[in-house]
This record gives structure tokens, C-alpha cells and sequence, in this order.
């Protein structure tokens, strides 16, 4: 039996051959938008394409031909729509759930197949990595079980995706020491703008921060902003 993995981040690109291993069947994996088309899966005749973490919205043509797992990082029907995890962070959640759902017409609205309890404690490049270990047992599972997907339960709640300008400190409902630190963690990975503030024409970003008693330490960068003299 053949399946495919499409991921667009440099995380989960290592699950195609670990799922190889343990299951005995063959994963193909895809990274870019332009590699997952019909020629291709119509080649490979895959069970399942799963959905680790993609940037792209899957086409009409692919979840029709195929059947298409998304891996969402909300206890749906709460928390359909983008940046899942930095909207939940931003609201005061410690903990979520993964669901692993069927891709539909309508955004993260298919049906469930299972879900899986993860802590939003750390940098968003540690829950991230906690994720995708997770998300592997998740597709482990549903190759081994193959479940039927059941309809969501209840009524939606919708998060909107961040804007870039939205990592800017400065414009932040910050409060306290705690807020800085949500704010600062939850956008310190690969692909997401880190929270900045401008300053005399430079630019600052900050990462990798700690909260040690009173006071938070972490990494800053400082550049100058482009078509700035």
C-alpha cells in the first residue's frame, strides 16, 4: 500500500521514512505546492495523503481524487481557520488537541478520525516538533485502523490568520511580564515573523525567550529597514 506525506516545513520531512520503517509500506513525501498534482497520484495510487503542515490550500481536483488527512492544532469545530497556534496562545490556552480530520470543501470543516492532547508550553518551534511526533502516531494509527471519520460536534468558532504587522510589539495587548513572553515564544519558528519593534530606522526581532523569575532574557536581531536612510 502506498501513501503520501505534504509538508511544507523542514520538521516533518523526516516522518516519510520513520512511518517507511514501522509500518512496512511505502510513503512518498512532498514539499512544494507544484510536486503534489494528478500525474503524480495517479502514479503512486497512494491510500491516504496526509497533511502534517502545509501552507497551501489543497485543491478541489486532489481531495476529491484522493483521501486527504489535515492535521489541525484545535480541538475542532473550536478554532477552524488560520494560525491555530498563535491565536490559542494569544487567548490564554496551555494545552489544545490535534484532530486529524477529512478534507472538505469548507475550511477544517470534514470530518474527525481521531484527536490527541498537546501542551503549548515552550517556543513555537518546540510545539511544533512536540506536534509532529504526535501527528506520526496519528498516521501510524490510521494506517494501521484505517477509522471511519465521524461529522464535528458543535458550533464552530473561527480564528482569523495573523498578518505579518501583527508581530509588532508595540501594537500588542500586552499587559504584563507574561504576555511579553506568550507574545515573544509564540512566533519563534521557522517561517512565522518574529515580534519586532522599529527604532530609529532599524529593526528588532526577538527570540528564543526565557522567563527567568522577574525578567525574561532571550536573542534579539537588529537590522536596518530597507528603503530606510
Amino acid at each position: 500500500m502506498n501513501y503520501l506525506i505534504a509538508t511544507s516545513r523542514s520538521w516533518n520531512e523526516v516522518l516519510a521514512k520513520r512511518l517507511e520503517e514501522d509500518t512496512g509500506h511505502k510513503f512518498y513525501l512532498v514539499t512544494g505546492k507544484d510536486e503534489l498534482n494528478l500525474e503524480l497520484l495517479e502514479k503512486i495510487k497512494p491510500r491516504y495523503i496526509f497533511f502534517p503542515h502545509w501552507s497551501y490550500i489543497v485543491s478541489e481536483e486532489i481531495f476529491t481524487c484522493c483521501e486527504c488527512v489535515i492535521f489541525h492544532m484545535t480541538d475542532l469545530p473550536y478554532g477552524r481557520g488560520g494560525s491555530p497556534l498563535q491565536n490559542l496562545i494569544k487567548n490564554g490556552y496551555r494545552k489544545t488537541k490535534i484532530s486529524a480530520l477529512q478534507c472538505v470543501h469548507e475550511m477544517d470543516a470534514g470530518p474527525i478520525y481521531l484527536k490527541q492532547s498537546l501542551s503549548l508550553e515552550g517556543s513555537a518551534s518546540g510545539i511544533f516538533l512536540k506536534a509532529a511526533a504526535i501527528i506520526e502516531k496519528m498516521i501510524y494509527r490510521i494506517v494501521q485502523d484505517e477509522p471511519t471519520p465521524v461529522p464535528q460536534k458543535g458550533e464552530p468558532f473561527f480564528f482569523q490568520r495573523r498578518r505579518p504587522e501583527e508581530s509588532n510589539l508595540v501594537e500588542a495587548p500586552i499587559q504584563n511580564l507574561i504576555n511579553f513572553f506568550d507574545f515573544i515564544r509564540m512566533l519563534d519558528a521557522e517561517g512565522y515573523p518574529s515580534a519586532f519593534f522599529d527604532l530609529h530606522n532599524h529593526r528588532i526581532e526577538l527570540s528564543r525567550v526565557q522567563l527567568e523569575q522577574d525578567k525574561l532574557v532571550g536573542t534579539f536581531k537588529i537590522y536596518k529597514q530597507q528603503g530606510v536612510k
